[in-house]
């Protein structure tokens, strides 16, 4: 059983020999407050939607910060029911994390098959997505295919999809 938590993440990424920049920062609640220290960051920045379908199942979608996802037309790309945004208490009894937070390393604390991560294919090729660190307060900056590695590490098996956008 892997160690949990923020230490637990490092940890396996020093274990897996994964590549990783950090940056601490104040604390960022949305994409638009993330833009101002995105900045000074390189790389793919990321959003997260922590979602439930009709049948209950839930889900964690990471997509680009640019992107407006299509949640009428996500289902079908993902492979599930209607689609909801999922509740706080959910989202910290399954991840252990609060909103504001949200990142697919959070799944590092989640229960394999308890919720089903999906990456955009467009972050899944990136040589550098961003990410939280399991808290707003940092970024961390490493290759798609690490992440879908880490994923795997942990039991769980995400998901590639190219996600719906609405034009904006």
């Amino acid at each position: 059983m892997h160690q949990r938590g923020e230490q637990g993440l490092l940890a396996d990424l020093a274990s897996l020999a994964i590549p990783f920049s950090s940056q601490e920062h104040i604390a960022v609640f949305t994409v638009e407050e993330s833009r101002k220290v995105d900045r000074d960051i390189p790389g793919a920045h990321t959003k997260n939607l922590f979602l439930k379908d009709t049948a209950g199942s839930f889900w964690l979608v990471t997509v680009p910060a640019e992107a407006r996802v299509d949640l009428k037309a996500l289902p079908h790309a993902i492979g599930c029911k209607r689609v909801s945004f999922g509740k706080a208490e959910d989202m910290e009894r399954l991840l252990g994390i609060s909103p504001g937070s949200v990142t697919p390393l959070a799944m590092i604390n989640a229960t394999p098959a308890s919720v089903t991560v999906v990456l955009d294919a467009s972050l899944a090729d990136a040589k550098r997505v961003n990410v939280h660190p399991l808290r707003n307060t940092g970024t961390l900056g490493l290759e798609g295919t690490a992440i879908l590695r880490l994923l795997r590490h942990w039991g769980h098996v995400p998901k590639v999809a190219a996600i719906p956008t609405v034009a904006s």
